[in-house]
């Protein structure tokens, strides 16, 4: 089995004030430095043995700490990127919110595509196969993944099967960590958005080993 870490990048300024997508140059701010670094403490008892990233600054700026701390090399996956939001990229997230076409988007999201930009259909489809991918490197290891809340979101619709249209309903805070055992049955998702401490083994984990043993 494969224990795959979805970590969302950390605080920066952009959030909740613009629709930050692709854009170069956003970097974590003092509160996401810290929430970095704290992350990495979380996770230092986990025998992570890879660790991957979206390319963009703000996502490897999170991982950075963990990075040290384990020894490792972050390994860039475009795959992992946030959501290609084309038009709206860069646009404020207040005045997007009173558009129609914004409202009509956020309601229909699984037949949804950014003008000039990814349809969400196509994001769940390269996140599933980044996901897939990662683990068929990694089958019985432990990875993190440092990406983005969208990303997060849709790849936790997929694995459980809830519709695509209802993954807003999946909160995922800066710096959380969602935590998917992928084996041979069905994915179970055994942390979602959090936020607090985690201690390996989990102690779910546990149980499910024991269960496999009988």
């Amino acid at each position: 089995m494969a224990l795959v870490l979805l970590i969302r990048h950390a605080a920066n300024d952009s959030m909740g004030k613009w629709l930050a997508g692709w854009t170069p140059g956003i970097h974590l701010n003092e509160e996401g430095r810290r929430q970095a670094e704290a992350l990495a403490e979380r996770l230092a008892s986990f025998p992570i043995r890879a660790i991957y990233s979206s390319p963009l600054e703000r996502a490897v700026e999170t991982a950075e700490p963990l990075a040290r701390r384990k020894g490792l090399q972050i390994q860039i996956m475009p795959e992992l990127g946030e959501v290609r939001y084309g038009e709206w990229t860069g646009k404020s997230l207040k005045r997007l919110r009173r558009q129609k076409a914004w409202q009509r988007l956020v309601s229909l999201i699984s037949r949804a595509r950014f003008q000039g930009g990814e349809a969400m259909v196509d994001l769940v489809a390269r996140a599933i196969n980044a996901v897939e991918t990662i683990v068929s490197r990694h089958p019985r290891d432990v990875v993190a993944l440092f990406t983005h809340a969208d990303l997060i979101r849709a790849v936790t619709a997929y694995y459980l099967g809830m519709p695509l249209d209802l993954y807003h309903r999946l909160m995922i805070a800066p710096a959380s960590v969602t935590v998917f055992w992928l084996a041979e049955g069905p994915p179970l998702l055994l942390r979602l958005n959090d936020t607090g401490p985690l201690r390996w083994p989990l102690e779910d984990l546990a149980h499910l080993s024991r269960q496999r043993k009988r």
